[in-house]
Order: structure tokens, then sequence, then C-alpha cells
């Protein structure tokens, strides 16, 4: 019979493989603090942990020691001596402890996140955790078992076809073993299989199908084999049918369904990436509470109890490797033995749409033909182990709409943030408009789009590069239309539902996060941004929620009051008085005067918001990241032509020795304060394009510049001439 035991405590743990001697409980990791402050030094090095084993727990015909995740280099040792390696920080994989046991024996794990040229990622906007960070476990097996150590298998994979017209399934299912029979059993039906060189194969007909349907039923099956010995496995598996259309977006079971859903960090505040089972399932249920349909697990592979929450709430699931940002020509392999893991540990999951080949991956490298054959390689590689999904990239912004990279994956989604780091948010419609009318038989999505908010910051006036909570709104609010307006678009992902670390990153109020989580890092608050989505895409229980709560101290004379609501009409009540109704779909905006302390009140049927502002004579400076004002007439009429100023474009300035030189240091100043991945895209040909045509004091502002520095910088521009010297 199979036996797993977890090994949770008895640990040692560190820096020093002599003098690992703090005792920690699994899982664990060691920058839940360092990773998360924003000093962009946290340590990334090799740590070692240590535990003895029970005679208890080596009893058994064969052991085997699994590992759920170690970021990110690890090797075993048993005894002293090494047993195995594994590269990849996010994935199962197993060593075999049996013929190596002693009647005591000591296990040593080391684990490495320090800088490699081989194992991805290097270069991401997000903390590289290291660590023993999920459940360690023993495996002991009868002497015949199932296969457990090739790219971390369950054993068995099944591959449900569905007939939807006939409404019928096949339903393949393969199990792997040093046996010679299995007997396998799948809805009601059981069959004893002969083994052909350790393999097993059968089909089974499911005659009226339950299908897999998302949301609405996430209706699993499942399978389960069993050798002679006793030993047995078993796994989950859904019946469903995905398609994608360039006209139609994504189609599930045959019917339009389009994905519109969030991206999801495993990390939380204080923890890193050692999750609890709990900690999952309360991500899902925000998950579930906003509405949304999809996820995108970014950006690489999380763990199983994550994908088995997506299975069982109907979530579709876009998978992916930690093939980011930055190519490495020693690196080929590693995303080759990332991707086959991901696949075969996580082929069963009914939720899972498509496999991610990279991110922004031309973001800090050219494209050239290293980089094309690599993603050959892993599109070849995806498809003779998986026929029944689709590849995927997200590619950065400033990817060519033309580049021969976009060719190689079955379909596409952009990462835009215009409207946040660079330009306007009606560039986001224009870019997706312009692409489907040149490619009207491409499939594309919209994989990355956000912006910073610091729930602490607010305005009445937001702008972009201020962090405030009302800016977020406004732009989450203006995607919300874009992508409304276009269900070809097969995706949809928020980036993110949840702050995360970045350890690189010191701006917006907060040290080593990225904020643009429509949930804090701790996920104890939803900023306004989440119920705007909630109200758009969450439709079964009626809800009101006023935005602004946090921003209760107010210096206009008249403020706007804005409501997001799943419901057709809202009652805003001012003190206990009926002010006024709105009829509408998600926003509703009312705007009434501020004399003093106010109980504002939100009223649909049965649901209903509160909260309390007031007037008070100045700005609250607790509000405010960064003091500014309106800068559109800040140097009219105070500026000489002859000479340069913030007002020119960035191009032009560049093209000027000594102009050039002051923009470059100040841009250099800027790019660090965003961390490693700011400072490895900042010198990419096509962003460097799209930030020339854009003026200094454009770029100034949405970088969060206050008014004395720009006029500061205006005044040493103002000093150089135009004309060649």
């Amino acid at each position: 019979m199979r036996k797993t035991m977890v090994l949770k405590e008895g640990w040692q743990f560190g820096r020093d493989r002599e003098n690992a001697v703090q005792e920690v409980v699994l899982p664990h990791t060691w920058n839940a603090e360092d990773g998360q402050d924003g000093g962009n030094d946290y340590y990334r090095g090799t740590c070692w942990y240590r535990r003895k084993l029970t005679p208890e727990e080596t009893a058994g015909e064969t052991l085997f020691l699994e590992i759920n995740g170690s970021g990110h280099t690890t090797q075993v040792y048993l005894n002293g001596e090494c047993l195995a390696g594994h590269e990849g920080g996010y994935s199962t994989f197993r060593v075999e402890l049996t013929g190596k046991l002693q009647p005591e024996n000591l296990l040593e794990i080391s684990v490495d996140n320090s800088d490699s040229t081989r194992v991805y990622p290097q270069k991401a906007d997000f903390t590289f955790y290291g660590g023993l960070y999920r459940e360690v476990r023993l495996l002991s097996l009868p002497r015949e078992h199932f296969e457990v150590l090739r790219d971390g298998t369950p054993g068995i994979k099944v591959t449900p076809v569905v007939n939807l017209p006939e409404g019928k399934a096949a339903v393949t299912v393969e199990t792997w073993q040093n046996a010679a029979r299995v007997m396998m059993k799948v809805a009601g039906q059981t069959r004893t299989v002969e083994a052909d060189n350790g393999h097993a194969v059968t089909t089974f007909e499911i005659p009226e199908v339950r299908l897999w349907d998302g949301i609405r039923d996430p209706y699993l099956y499942t399978a389960e084999a069993e050798l002679d010995s006793g030993d047995a496995v078993s796994t989950r598996f859904g019946c469903r049918v995905f398609e994608m259309d360039p006209r139609k977006g994504f189609l599930l079971n045959g019917r339009e369904y389009p994905l519109r859903g969030v991206s999801r960090h495993q990390d939380r505040k204080g923890k890193g990436n050692a999750l609890s089972l709990e900690d999952h399932r309360e991500d899902m249920a925000m998950i579930r509470e906003i509405g949304a349909n999809t996820v995108r697990l970014a950006h690489y592979q999380h763990a199983q109890e994550f994908y088995d929450l997506c299975d069982e709430n109907g979530i579709v699931v876009w998978a992916e490797i930690p093939y980011i940002t930055m190519h490495m020509s020693g690196g080929r392999e590693n995303t080759l033995s990332q991707m086959r893991e991901l696949i075969t540990q996580c082929y069963n999951h009914p939720s899972i749409a498509v496999w991610g080949l990279s991110n922004e991956i031309t973001a800090a490298s050219a494209v050239n033909e290293e980089l094309l054959e690599n993603h050959r390689a892993l599109q070849e590689l995806c498809h003779r182990m998986d026929s029944t999904r689709r590849t995927v990239m997200a590619d950065v912004f400033m990817l060519e709409t033309d580049s021969p990279i976009l060719t190689i994956p079955d379909i596409n989604s952009y990462n835009l943030y215009f409207g946040w780091y660079l330009g306007e948010m009606e560039q986001t419609d224009e870019f997706f408009d312009e692409y489907h009318r040149k490619y009207p038989d491409r499939v594309i999505g919209f994989s990355e789009y956000g912006a910073d908010a610091n729930p602490a910051f607010h305005s009445s006036t937001p702008e972009k590069g201020d962090y405030t909570e009302e800016y977020q709104a406004l732009y989450h609010e203006h995607m919300l239309k874009m992508i409304e307006a276009r269900p070809w678009l097969w995706a949809t992902h928020v980036w993110n539902m949840f702050d995360f670390a970045a350890d690189g990153r010191d701006e917006g109020g907060k040290h080593g996060e990225n904020q643009k989580g429509l949930v804090t890092i701790d996920r104890r608050t939803r900023k306004d941004a989440f119920y705007l989505y909630k109200a758009a895409w969450n439709r079964e229980t009626p809800f009101v929620h006023l935005c602004g709560k946090r921003y209760k101290n107010r210096a206009e004379a008249e403020t706007e009051v804005k409501v997001y609501s799943n419901q057709e009409q809202v009652t805003l009540l001012v003190d206990g008085r009926e002010t006024a109704t709105r009829t509408g779909r998600t926003v509703f905006t009312f705007r009434i005067p501020l004399t003093g302390t106010h109980v504002i009140k939100a009223v649909s049927g049965d649901a209903e918001d509160e909260m309390t502002i007031c007037r008070v004579a100045e700005p609250d400076p607790d509000y405010i990241f960064i003091r500014r004002s309106a800068v559109s007439n800040w140097f009219d009429g105070d500026v000489d032509p002859g000479c340069f100023s913030v007002q020119d474009t960035l191009a032009e300035l560049r093209a000027h020795p000594k102009a050039g030189a002051v923009v470059n240091a100040m841009m250099e100043k800027a790019s660090a304060s965003r961390g490693d991945v700011a400072q490895s895209v900042k010198d990419n040909p096509a962003l460097q394009r799209m930030m020339g045509r854009m003026t200094l004091i454009s770029l100034l502002k949405q970088g969060g510049a206050d008014e004395e520095s720009i006029r500061q910088l205006n005044r040493v521009l103002q000093g150089i001439r135009k004309e060649a010297e």
C-alpha cells in the first residue's frame, strides 16, 4: 500500500551546512521579510535544511522523497551523499532513497536562489523567494508501483475527447508502472489493462457525458488505477471543449464564453510564498467574489492545491513557465525542462486551457534566431506532449506587431500599460482596433493591464502617477469599457488580483511592493477597483459599494460620490435625506455639496453601503504621495523658445549633447527606483521610440515628479540653446 508522510516539523535551517541549527517548520522561505522591504538586497544564495528520519518514516519496500517547490536550485543529500539535484523553483520533483538508507539517516537539502545563467527566472518584477516553501513528503511504496520519478509525474494521465453533438466523451487513461497489469476505473466502468513495456492505456466511453462547464457547472470525474501490489493512484478530470476564434473570442463547449479575469502571484505579506491551503482557499474565494471566470497564474507553476481549486470552481487557467523578461543563452534546456514538468504535472487539470511559452521575453532581449529557436522548441514540445491545448505568449507592450515571434505560439496576448507607464488610456483602444484590423485572422487577448494604487492616497482630481485609489479606479473604468466593446478579445487578465512583493521597487509610499493589485498583499483591503469588476462580473448577489471610504477629509465645496453596483438603479441619501436616484450599469455618479460632516448612504433594494466624509479647510497631506499641481500652464509665456525646456520631446532633447546628458541622467535615476526590470528594459529600442514622441513634462508627471523638481529641471534646460555649438 502507498503511504504518504508530510515532513513538516523537525527541520534545522541555516546558511552554513555545519551550522544549520535554527528550528523551522515547513513550508518555509528565508526571504519572507527581506524580500518585501524594498531594499533590493534580499539574500540570494545557498541555505541548508537538515532533518533526521525516524525508523518509522523510512519503513517500506521503496522510499521516495517528494519536494513540491524549492526555490530555485536544489541538491538532496542522504547521510552525506548527494543523491540528486533539481533546477527550477516551482515544480515537484522526487528522489529515491531506497538502497541508501542506514539504521540512522540524516537528510540534508541545499537550496539556492542566487543569480544564475541557466535557471529561470533571473530578471522579473517580483521577488525570487528561496526555501522549501511547499510541502516536503516521504512516499513509501510497494516494490511494484506506479512511476513517480519522471518529471514529477502523478503516474496517471487522462485525455477526454468530447463529441458535443452526440453528448458523449471518449476518455483515454494511461499509466506507467513496473507491473504487468493495471485495474482502471472511470465513470462506474472497471477493466484490467495489460501493460506494454511499463505503459498501460485504454479508452472508456461515457455515453451521456456531464460537461465541465466553467463556473456554471464545474463537474469533475475521477479516474482510478490500482496494481496487484496494492499501489493506487487517482486523478480528477473534466470533459470540456476549449476553442479560440479571432472573431468570437473564447468558446467553452461550443458557446461564446468571454474570459474576463485576473492574474495572480502566489506570495503574501510576511509569508512570502510559503503558503497554507487556507491561504490558497482565501485567494480563490476573492477571485470568485469578484466574479472572474479566468485566472492567469503568473509567472511560474503554482501549487497543485490551487489548480485543484480552479478545477473545482470552474476557473479557466492560463498556466506558464518563468521564461520571462530576459533570454539567457545558457537557459534553453531549463525552459524545456520546466515546461515538461508543468505539462506532466498539470495535464489532468480540466481548468487549464493554454500553456504559456514566455512573458515579455523581448523586453530586455533582441528578437534574434536564438530567441526564436527557443520558442519553436517550446512550441514543438507543448504540442508533442499535449495535442488538446493551445500555446500562448504574453507580449511586452513595445513588441512590434509584425515581429516574427508572434507567429510561433498558437495565439497571443499583449501586456499594455498605456495610461500608467506611458501614453494615455485611449491608446489601448487604438492598439487593439489596429491589431484586429491588420490581423483579422489572429486570436488576440489582453494579458496584463493595471495601475498602482496605495489605499492611503486620494484625490478629487486624480492623474496618472499619483498612486491614488481614485486614479486606479478611473483607469479600470476605462479598460472595462474598452474590453466590453471588443468581445473578440479571447481573454483579459487584470494585473494583478493582489499586490505582490517586488523588492527592487521603492515607490508609491510603500517599499518592495508592486501595488497594481485590486487587493493589498496582506489580503485585508479590497481597493475600490475590486468592486468595479465585482459590479460588472458578479451578477449573483446584489450589492452597492461607495467608493472613497478612505477619502474622508475633502477640501472642495462640492464633491463627487461614486457608487459601483451590479444593480440597475441606485439611490443616494445624505444625512438621511434622499438626494438623487441614478439608473445605469456598474458605475453611478452623484455630486453633492460639502458643508461639514456628512453620512452618505447608497441603496438599491436590500443592498446598501455607508460612509462618512468631512469638509476640511485644506487638502489633507496624508492623502498625497507627492504634492503636485496643474502643470499645463506652468511655463506659458515663461519659456525662451531658442532654448530647451520640459515642453520639448524626449527625442529632441536627446539629439543635443548637453540636453541629452541632462535628461539621460535624470531618466537613469528614475528607472533605478523601479527596480532591476526597469533597468534591464530601459534601452529597448521600441520603448525608446515610444518615449521619444512624448514631451518631457508628460513623462515627468507620469513618473510622479513634483512641481519644484520640474521647475528646476526646466531652468537647467533653459540654459542650453538649441542651435548647434
